[in-house]
């Protein structure tokens, strides 16, 4: 499998500023690669170098081949790009903003029509050519602006949080159409707050303070991130218990979880331990993507080394 994307040691300042620092890494062709992170975390100014916008103040990247450094044009010409703003035309129909899109990048006249159905087909905007955009949900344009990023056949796309503010079910279905784009040789490279859209994705970067604290798939992530036992625990308060269930000396990590708290151990024996200071039943269970993302946190903060 060929390298879409290489970077090393790749950096960006903004005066004193460190906004992505010494980011070395490795995205395959047609692999889903999800970058996730706090906001600020450098996420986003890291695709724009990636797209050729932004020049790295030091370090060095190539992608599909060609050199940051000089070739951005090369790049920029074969890339596909859609931040969460969709970026449409609002009093235009769905099929003009196609046609806008496919003028853009200088698609053949004679091969305009067809590569509109297909987008429209791909979207599932068939029968909705004609509706102005304004009128559409969320859901619909985000879909068109999809089309509208892809209608070039880009071998690369970046999609900036391109599911925030849309319902569940829309994020769902986008991302299948992401997939179905990986499936067939693009490369897709996402930024998501959504844990189950992480979970669909090849490769996970998680970025924090415009550093790269992991990279690897979302198993590996979470059979190796973790230092020590995790299990879960029920408790009428569980706000209140956190801080006293970290006091323990057995407790390496305690976070929230819906009604539930996820406790790191230091190892399987403690778990009686806790169950004697809570009172309450603590079940094992297979750490999650958010375990892993506030565990690599932590260790930042601490000032402790990545895994990965």
């Amino acid at each position: 499998m060929s390298v879409a994307v290489e970077t090393r040691d790749l950096t960006k300042k903004f005066g004193n500023f460190t906004a992505v620092d010494r980011i070395t890494m490795q995205i395959e062709e047609g692999e889903i690669c999800g970058f996730m992170g706090p906001n600020g975390a450098g996420k986003s100014t890291l695709i724009r170098m990636l797209c050729g916008i932004l020049e790295p103040t030091s370090g060095r990247g190539r992608v599909l081949g060609f050199d940051l450094a000089g070739e951005t044009e090369e790049i920029r010409r074969r890339l596909g790009y859609m931040s969460q703003k969709f970026s449409l035309y609002e009093d235009l129909t769905v099929r003009e903003n196609l046609d806008f899109y496919a003028g853009l990048y200088s698609i053949p006249l004679r091969e305009r029509k067809n590569r509109i159905s297909d987008m429209l087909t791909m979207a599932g905007l068939t029968g909705r050519e004609n509706a102005l955009v304004a009128n559409l949900s969320s859901g619909w344009k985000q879909r068109l602006a999809l089309g509208c990023a892809i209608i070039g056949r880009p071998a690369i796309i970046f999609l900036d949080e391109p599911t925030s503010g849309v319902s569940p079910t829309a994020r769902r279905e986008f991302f299948s159409i992401i997939q179905q784009l990986a499936n067939e040789g693009t490369t897709v490279i996402v930024t998501t707050h959504f844990m189950d859209e992480a979970e669909r994705c090849t490769r996970i970067a998680f970025i924090s303070g415009g550093r790269l604290l992991a990279y690897d798939t979302p198993d590996h992530l979470k059979a190796v991130s973790l230092e020590g036992y995790l299990v879960e625990v029920e408790l009428p308060d569980p706000v209140e218990s956190i801080r006293r269930i970290e006091e323990q000396p057995y407790v390496r990590e305690c976070s929230l979880h819906g009604p539930l708290l996820h406790v790191l151990l230091a190892g399987k024996s403690d778990v009686t331990a806790l169950e004697r200071f809570t009172g309450a039943t603590v079940r094992p269970i297979t750490p999650t993507l958010e375990d892993v993302f506030i565990a690599l946190a932590r260790r930042q903060r601490e000032g402790r080394p990545e895994n990965g």
